[in-house]
């Protein structure tokens, strides 16, 4: 009992770190105030950060419990006679999702652009002149290591 409280807090820990990190990079874009000043809707801000978390929660919960998620297992149950419009609610779902995942990636990638225009005034502001190429490659050997390891050890089976 004591072991599954550990590991239930630690897991939450965890979720609660990458949520951070997810909201960090958005609120570092300033994806939300873009979007709100391209649309002209500045006084909804609050509503664009609220769907922002709930779709960050969204994204959790079904990613979590997804064997609870399942829309089209319980379809056919419940009318094992009609797959076709199974189908189609399944594709109009996935191009609906495919067009607002499309748009949010897209808005990310180019505020992640504009941002990295911005990192050569920071090297020059805080004289960080030399060293610059080394700091990149060791963030991508370090990336580069973490992934072999976590593959080497199996860690993704542990789950």
């Amino acid at each position: 009992m004591l072991r599954l409280l550990f590991l239930s807090i630690l897991g939450g820990s965890y979720g609660l770190l990458a949520a951070a990190g997810v909201f960090t990079v958005l609120a570092a874009v300033g994806l939300v105030p873009r979007f709100a000043g391209k649309t002209h809707t500045a006084k909804q801000v609050l509503i664009y950060e609220e769907m922002v978390i709930f779709g960050t929660l969204a994204g959790c919960v079904l990613s979590v419990f997804s064997r609870y998620c399942q829309f089209g297992a319980w379809w056919q149950e419940r009318f094992p006679d009609q797959p076709g419009l199974l189908y189609g609610i399944g594709t109009a779902w996935q191009a609906v999702f495919g067009l607002f995942a499309g748009m949010f990636v897209g808005c990310l990638a180019l505020a992640i652009a504009e941002m990295l225009d911005s990192i050569p005034i920071l090297t020059r502001r805080i004289s960080f002149r030399h060293g610059l190429g080394l700091a990149v490659i060791a963030m991508a050997v370090g990336k580069l290591l973490g992934s072999l390891i976590y593959f080497w050890a199996e860690l993704h089976r542990t789950a």
